[in-house]
């Protein structure tokens, strides 16, 4: 059995966390996540992923408590240079990413799920850094991009998850559907973003992620000199002539 099932439909592609029952993280599953993110990234034929979790009981219920009792502190630094690198190859995949949050998200799994693009969750999904229970630091520095730091403190020093009405309140989320309908809605929205443009999604996220944490006008310019290089795309010009013929684009990725 897989631990990690990477599905292609079309030009969108699907990452399952699939380690029952509550799809927990091994060191060897977070080396499998960050090669999964950065081969989907170099690949010409996606434009948008989605990254959920097998089952109904958890999205990722985080770190694997077993392996973690079995590792010394010593070991600890190695251990999370790959943890890291698990979470920047999310953050950084090349192409827009989905997340489907299908159950639980905690601790490592809400991290996993903030360094998506964006955040689909279902109905009965919660948000959790229960870190503070097992003697560790929560992920405060990604889940803090997105909620107010009075809800981060709360959320870390008491380990106690929020729903998924909650998370969607403090801008964790970006929306909260039915369990039954959460791959209906995150492929719905994965269609809209893959018949975009291809190189304006790759150099869009590159901008977004390069601009988040720069003063605004920095930020903006970095930003124009993104869509300065587009406008040498073939893909650019045909998306402005498609608007005004008022018809479908045809984009050749180049």
């Amino acid at each position: 059995m897989s631990e990690l099932i990477v599905e292609t439909d079309g030009r969108i592609v699907t990452v399952t966390i699939n380690r029952p029952p509550v799809n927990a993280l091994t060191l060897a599953l977070y080396e499998r996540i960050a090669d999964a993110f950065d081969t989907i990234g170099a690949r010409t034929d996606v434009h948008c992923a989605i990254f959920t979790g097998a089952g109904t009981r958890a999205f990722c219920a985080g770190l694997d408590l077993k392996e973690f009792l079995a590792a010394t502190p010593d070991q600890d630094p190695d251990r999370a240079k790959i943890v890291r690198r698990c979470f920047s190859a999310v953050r950084n995949c090349a192409i827009p990413v989905i997340a489907a949050v299908n159950g639980p998200a905690l601790g490592a799994g809400c991290v996993l799920a903030s360094v998506c693009d964006i955040r689909i969750a279902a109905a009965n999904a919660t948000f959790g850094l229960p870190e503070i229970n097992v003697g560790r630091c929560g992920g405060g520095a990604h889940v803090g991009r997105y909620v107010p730091q009075g809800m981060l403190r709360k959320m870390f020093f008491t380990g106690r998850p929020i729903s998924a009405p909650e998370a969607y309140r403090v801008n964790l989320v970006e929306e909260v559907v039915p369990a039954e309908r959460l791959m209906e809605a995150a492929r719905e929205l994965a269609d809209v973003i893959s018949q975009k443009a291809p190189l304006g999604l790759r150099l869009g996220k590159k901008a977004l992620n390069e601009i988040e944490f720069m003063p605004v006008e920095d930020g903006y310019a970095r930003e124009q000199s993104y869509s300065t290089q587009l406008m040498h795309t073939e893909d650019a010009r045909e998306a402005t002539r498609a608007v005004v013929e008022k018809r479908a684009p045809v984009f050749r990725g180049k």
